[in-house]
């Protein structure tokens, strides 16, 4: 906003990284806000939307297994008079599009459902799930919003923004090898919603406050990279997670990886069912030994996962993901998660496996005295 030369050059970064961003996604970059991260932009998607169009209606559709970014601020929605309906999920950590159809109502006014599941890595069907919305809006007369937290597929797999009939959708910039602390709201143009800060009336009085520059001209250059290579790496990482997986049946007994479609079938299987499920999250379960402990065992020999979403492990209970999809009541407390990058190689998941091999036998007699 300032009238000064250096306040011209800040400006013509930002377009530039909204003119990166929106040629991921085949949209226009006056359709990309810019926010803090995806936690704020799955808010101002919820939020926004709802006090927006409450006169419409005041139901909202969304899932079981969503990030807590949408499941707290769906919480809050409730808590102001709204009406929210959570769809199950199979053992795969996928919802019925027949369940979704059904739950669709006259005063239904968005209906959110993730791209990729953070803690296991089930891909939604989307495609489907916009088409079922849109049929419905046409039989009805009505205008439900589509919204998707793309947060684990952003950068990761593909996105077709306009076939998937897709409103809004959240991004978080360090998910895609970009800086902390910034992301982006794709708004479909011509929406309503109203905004979740006030003050100088930056991004069109959508989100005041004075822009990120540097972070969002780094999430700008991090996406055009995705992007330029993201054909290669997800053949790769699906390479290596059918690799890890069969290192793993190889070598450890009593232990899964939880919603793979390689785990439960075979290589041909793996290759015709892959794409639901993302290539860079892997859900493993070890029964006998609780994941804080095999976290801690792992970090000594230099291999860091998580007992679940980074996002969420400062408020420590049972997964509401893994309970959705039915894991039993023993591995609910043995379950961690590894996530691995184009930059990740078969060697460091052989690491893996040899200290898995070594730890999980040791802890498990322990546990057992």
């Amino acid at each position: 906003s300032s009238a000064h030369r250096k306040g011209f050059e800040a400006e013509k970064r930002v377009k530039q990284a909204a003119e990166r961003i929106a040629e991921t996604l085949k949209v226009l970059p006056r359709e990309i806000l810019f926010t803090s991260g995806a936690t704020e932009s799955d808010n101002m998607a919820l939020i926004g939307c709802a006090h927006a169009l409450e006169k419409e209606g005041r139901h909202l559709i969304t899932t079981k297994i969503e990030h807590p970014a949408i499941g707290k601020a769906m919480q809050h929605l409730e808590k102001e008079g709204f009406e929210v309906t959570y769809l199950p999920v199979d053992s795969f950590g996928r919802i019925s599009i027949t369940d979704l159809r059904a739950a669709l109502r006259p005063d239904t006014i968005l209906v959110s459902i993730m791209m990729v599941n953070n803690e296991m890595g089930a891909v939604e069907p989307l495609s489907q799930a916009g088409s079922v919305i849109a049929e419905f809006n046409r039989a009805n007369h009505a205008s439900v919003l589509f919204h998707t937290d793309a947060v684990q597929g952003y950068g990761k797999l593909p996105i077709d923004v306009k076939g998937w009939k897709i409103d809004l959708l959240s991004v978080s910039a360090h998910k895609c090898n970009g800086p902390k602390g910034v992301g982006f709201l794709y708004i479909k143009e011509g929406m309503r919603i109203k905004p979740l800060l006030y003050g100088g009336g930056q991004q069109g009085g959508l989100r005041s406050g004075t822009l990120n520059v540097p972070g969002i001209a780094g999430m700008g250059l991090a996406a055009e990279k995705a992007y330029a290579s993201l054909d290669r790496n997800v053949t790769f990482l699906y390479d290596l997670k059918s690799y890890f997986c069969k290192k793993i049946k190889e070598n450890l007994d009593d232990i899964r990886v939880n919603g793979s479609c390689f785990w439960d079938g075979d290589t041909a299987s793996f290759e015709k069912e892959k794409w639901k499920e993302a290539p860079h999250i892997l859900s493993l379960s070890v029964r006998g030994v609780r994941a804080e402990v095999l976290l801690h065992a792992l970090e000594d020999k230099g291999i860091y996962v998580s007992a679940g979403s980074a996002c969420s492990t400062n408020h420590p209970g049972l997964s509401g993901t893994l309970k959705a999809i039915g894991l039993p009541e023993d591995l609910l407390e043995s379950t961690i998660r590894l996530s691995m990058s184009h930059e990740t190689t078969k060697q460091e998941l052989d690491m893996a496996v040899a200290a898995l091999s070594e730890i999980v036998p040791v802890l498990r007699r322990f546990t057992r005295r």
